[in-house]
């Protein structure tokens, strides 16, 4: 593919994303607000790109995006090196974030999950174990969802980006996580 290629895809993706996903991006969003306004935390976990992507969301939450404001309670649980070798080590590198969730979280929590594919082993034992403790989880993914969708629960909304292609799929998680940002710098500020 040549560069042109590339941004095309990219923008009929997001053009897609503009036709298919603004509602539920924005009531995504407001769960997370909502939590926060009740003193909760957010934890964020992902794999590879993803991982990268839960610390950006996490210390933008901590930091700040574009907003002064006070600093907001948000957890990456891809950052801890000596928590990841030991889990991964002891137990299975599949339990790396649901024992962290486990530790970590309490009911009101959110948690966001970040899967392109939807098939993370790791972070779907994440979402189960946050669900056994009354946390919401705002799961991105992909078109599909992959097996992120057969976990069933009312606390589980799925943000499914409308591609099939991870570079296109990682794309749009940033721009989702920027519009959550931008969301919450409203309220918060």
């Amino acid at each position: 593919m040549t560069a042109i290629s590339h941004i095309k895809e990219s923008l009929e993706v997001k053009q897609l994303a503009l036709e298919k996903m603004p509602e539920v991006i924005e009531a995504t969003g407001e769960l997370m607000i909502q939590a926060l306004q009740s003193g909760k935390k957010v934890l964020v976990c992902g794999n590879g790109g993803s991982a990268a992507d839960a610390q950006h969301f996490a210390a933008e939450l901590m930091n700040r995006f574009e907003t002064e404001r006070a600093p907001l309670p948000a957890i990456a649980l891809t950052t801890d090196s000596s928590n990841l070798t030991s889990i991964a080590n002891d137990y299975s590198y599949d339990e790396v974030f649901s024992k962290q969730v486990m530790a970590l979280g309490q009911a009101g929590d959110v948690l966001i999950a970040i899967s392109t594919s939807g098939n993370s082993k790791s972070i779907n034992l994440a979402i189960e174990e946050a669900l056994k403790k009354g946390m919401v989880v705002l799961a991105l993914t992909g078109e599909t969802g992959g097996k992120m969708r057969e976990i069933e629960s009312a606390n589980l909304h799925l943000v499914n980006v409308p591609s099939k292609r991870t570079a296109r799929v990682q794309e749009v998680h940033i721009l989702v996580i920027h519009i959550w940002c931008a969301m919450i710098d409203k309220v918060f500020r």
